[in-house]
Parts: structure tokens; C-alpha cells; sequence
């Protein structure tokens, strides 16, 4: 059994966990929805009145009216949800009910000015007819128009029901002045609820066009990201890689004349070689820093544009590099924490500059379902594990009260030689880095960089 009150926050829990395109769209299928309840409601009330009235058409032909309204609503429905899974690209297009629904929307028609008798019944009843008449012509385009893309095709469609309306009344006895009438309010109503619809799917398709650019967006950083770091490499081993290939090159034609100077330029191929892993693991490095003010701006800026009301206070000046880093990758990992896994509305990121330590604290409003415990996600393994290497720590998981808060203390003086910046290894290899390289018994001397020329000088 679950926690008291799990059943209360259940659909408000459902609400939260679709995406804003997904909010949208439900939004605009429950709204044709309530645009069928309203036709059924208007058009429906005007018949039940016609029978609470002494002149009336007669209960039977009244009841079929009303059933032939309840079935045009019914597949009116149906059309709306269907066709927006078809302007979706989830679904073929719903012709047949297309067709059905012209038929039904016919037959209301059809039923409805067959019972006008212009006056002998009552002017009240040959009102109510009327407006049934206009009600469901106007929800029939209106719904009719949801199975087309075509600008052209959507408004002829509009005029050709204002039109078929007034053909109608002018058939069924009606002089031409009520006819136009007719028509005219049959076009205005119809243009009302065709032009509700179009909106709603224009600002369908724009909210998941926007979802679309932000992916794109989010594909491009990372890819000039990527090509950043690509180029970066290319100008560190492509130079030395270079050097290395000629020296190597040099070295084996001094060799084969058993000249002594292929020993000199094999330990300037040594050293190159620990230059070269040296700048290689500089520009690792660099690239897995975490500036602290910058993810603090970065995680403000991505969160208010998912519509979160974020917060950020505190200094974040004064601290040690390493520090810095450190928290910014909390940071980072925080905000993805809140994008992805829980449906936040607020989220406030404070950091603390206490005595000896800095505390940086991220509290949110979206505690995903079924999180009980602690949070023990890869990514917050991995933070722990960044932080336990300057004697930091790290603390996330539910408060109870719907909210989740994440707390990480790093002491503000951490060890210069910590490599929060670049994983768990980061310590080792940074302190490798450190070392001199020992020759390997060719002796300990460098020489200048040769160059092309160099290498013809010794060919014979």
C-alpha cells in the first residue's frame, strides 16, 4: 500500500511528468473534447426545450433529432482525437470518418429544417430548430477541418457549409432573406470554430517545433564541442607527432652509418614524446574543468528557459581552482538531475562560504516517483567520488515534504594537488605528470629540434 496521500498526488504526479510538448498536446486534444461537449450541451438544451414547450414538432421525430446530434457529437469526438494523431504524423488520415461524420452532420441537417414549418408551430420551435441547425453545422465544419492541411481547402470548406445551409432553408420553404441569414450566421459560426481549431494546432505544431530547435541546438553544442576538443589535439600531436616522425626517421639512417648522433636525437624523441603526453593531458584537463560561475549562470539560464523558477545566491568567488571545479560539476550534474528525472516548478542553488569549508546546497520541488531513498544515481557516484578526492561529500535524496535537496561540502582549502577536475585517476596522473622523464641509458642531454634540412645533410 503506499504512503497516505500517494493517491491524492497520483494525477497531479501524471501531469508533471509529461514534457511541455506532451502538455500541449493534451491540452489541445482534451479542448476539441470540451468543443464537442459544448455542441452537445447547446445543441442538445435547445431541443429539450423544444419539448418542455406546448408547440412542438412531437416527441418522436424530436428524439431522433437529438439522437442523430448525440452520434454527431460522439463521432465529432472521435475525428478530433484521431486527426490531431494524423497532423502528428502518428496516424493515416482518418478519411472514413471524414465521410461519416459530412453524412451525420447531413442528416442533423436534413431532419432539422425538415421539421421547420416556418411559423404554424410556433415561432419558438422553428427558433430552436434553427439554432440546433447552425449549431451543428458550425461544429461539424469546424471538426471537419481538423482532417485538412490545405489553407484553400479549409476555407472552402467553411463556404460550402454556410452555403449548403442556406440552400437548405431556402428548399425547405424559407424566403430568401432568412436563407442569406442563415448562411451568414452558419459562415460566422463556422469561421469562429475553424478558426479555434487552426490556432490550436498552429500553436501545437510551434511548441514542438521549439522542442525540436532545442534539441538541435543541444546536438550542435556538443558536436562544436567535440570539434573544439578534435582541433585542440590536432594542434598538440600533430606538431610533435611530426618532429617525432622526422627525428625517428633521422635516427634510424644515423643508426645504419653507426653514427653516435642517432643516440642524441632518439632521447630528443624521448622528450618530445613526455612533452607531448604532457599537453595532452593539459588539454584533458582543461576540458574537464567545471568553471563555478559559469555553471551557475548555465544552470540559471537552462532551467528559467524549461520554465523553473530558479534561484541562485551566494558567492562563488574566493575559492581554490579545484574547488571551484568541484562544485561546478555538482552543479552541473544537479541541473540535469532536475531537467531530466523530476518535473520541478522551483529550484533554489545556494552556496556557503563557511569556516573552512564551502557548501553549495540545490533544492528543488520535483522529487521523481519512487524515490524513497537517497539518491544513488552514476552521476552522484561519480560526484561523490570527485569530491571524496579534496575530503568532500555529498548528500542528496528526499526531505519528505516533496522536495529533494542535494547538499555537497568541500573543505575550502583542498590539497593543491587534487584533480577534481578530471576523475578519479586525476591525483595519480597529475602527480606522474610532475615527474621528470628518466632517461632510459642514453643519456640525459636534448638537443635543439632538427629540422628537414638536417636530415639531408647526412644522406650520402
Amino acid at each position: 500500500m503506499g504512503r497516505p496521500g500517494e493517491d491524492i498526488r497520483r494525477p497531479g504526479r501524471w501531469w508533471r511528468r509529461k514534457s511541455t510538448p506532451a502538455k500541449v498536446e493534451a491540452y489541445t486534444r482534451w479542448s476539441f473534447h470540451f468543443m464537442v461537449l459544448v455542441e452537445f450541451v447547446t445543441a442538445g438544451g435547445q431541443l429539450l426545450g423544444l419539448l418542455a414547450r406546448e408547440e412542438h414538432p412531437g416527441p418522436g421525430p424530436t428524439a431522433v433529432l437529438m439522437l442523430l446530434v448525440a452520434g454527431h457529437c460522439v463521432l465529432g469526438g472521435v475525428l478530433a482525437s484521431r486527426a490531431l494523431d494524423w497532423q502528428r504524423g502518428r496516424r493515416a488520415k482518418p478519411v472514413r470518418l471524414l465521410w461519416a461524420l459530412g453524412a451525420v452532420t447531413a442528416a442533423v441537417a436534413a431532419t432539422a429544417v425538415s421539421l421547420v414549418d416556418h411559423g404554424r408551430a410556433g415561432q419558438d420551435a422553428d427558433g430552436a430548430l434553427l439554432m440546433a441547425f447552425v449549431i451543428v453545422l458550425a461544429f461539424g465544419a469546424g471538426t471537419t477541418t481538423l482532417g485538412l492541411r490545405d489553407r484553400r481547402g479549409t476555407l472552402a470548406c467553411a463556404a460550402g457549409f454556410a452555403a449548403g445551409s442556406g440552400a437548405a432553408a431556402f428548399a425547405s420553404g424559407m424566403a430568401a432573406p432568412g436563407a442569406l441569414i442563415i448562411a451568414g450566421v452558419v459562415l460566422l459560426s463556422t469561421g469562429f470554430v475553424t478558426s479555434t481549431h487552426l490556432l490550436s494546432l498552429w500553436l501545437l505544431n510551434v511548441v514542438h517545433e521549439l522542442d525540436e530547435a532545442r534539441e538541435t541546438r543541444t546536438r550542435l553544442a556538443v558536436a562544436e564541442e567535440r570539434l573544439r576538443f578534435g582541433r585542440d589535439l590536432h594542434d598538440v600531436m600533430g606538431r610533435n607527432l611530426a618532429v617525432i616522425a622526422l627525428k625517428s626517421e633521422l635516427a634510424v639512417q644515423l643508426a645504419q652509418r653507426e653514427r653516435p648522433e642517432a643516440v642524441t636525437q632518439m632521447v630528443e624523441v624521448q622528450r618530445l614524446a613526455h612533452e607531448t603526453q604532457r599537453e595532452v593531458r593539459e588539454v584533458v584537463r582543461g576540458y574537464r574543468e567545471a568553471d563555478l560561475n559559469s555553471e551557475l549562470a548555465g544552470a540559471k539560464g537552462v532551467l528559467t528557459a524549461a520554465g523553473i523558477d530558479c534561484a541562485v545566491t551566494g558567492p562563488a568567488v574566493g575559492l581554490p581552482p579545484q574547488v571551484q571545479s568541484a562544485l561546478g560539476w555538482v552543479v552541473r550534474e544537479a541541473a540535469t538531475n532536475v531537467l531530466r528525472h523530476g518535473d520541478a516548478r522551483q529550484c533554489a542553488v545556494e552556496v556557503r562560504a563557511l569556516e573552512g569549508r564551502a557548501v553549495l546546497t540545490v533544492d528543488n520541488d520535483g522529487v521523481p516517483d519512487g524515490a524513497d531513498g537517497p539518491g544513488r544515481g552514476s552521476g552522484l557516484v561519480g560526484l561523490r567520488e570527485r569530491l571524496a578526492e579534496i575530503g568532500g561529500t555529498l548528500r542528496a535524496g528526499p526531505t519528505g515534504d516533496g522536495r529533494f535537496l542535494l547538499t555537497a561540502e568541500v573543505p575550502s582549502s583542498a590539497p593543491a594537488g587534487a584533480g577534481a577536475g578530471a576523475g578519479p585517476r586525476a591525483g595519480a596522473v597529475a602527480s606522474r605528470a610532475a615527474e621528470p622523464p628518466v632517461p632510459t641509458g642514453l643519456g640525459a642531454q636534448t638537443t635543439a629540434p632538427v629540422s628537414a634540412d638536417s636530415g639531408n645533410e647526412v644522406t650520402p
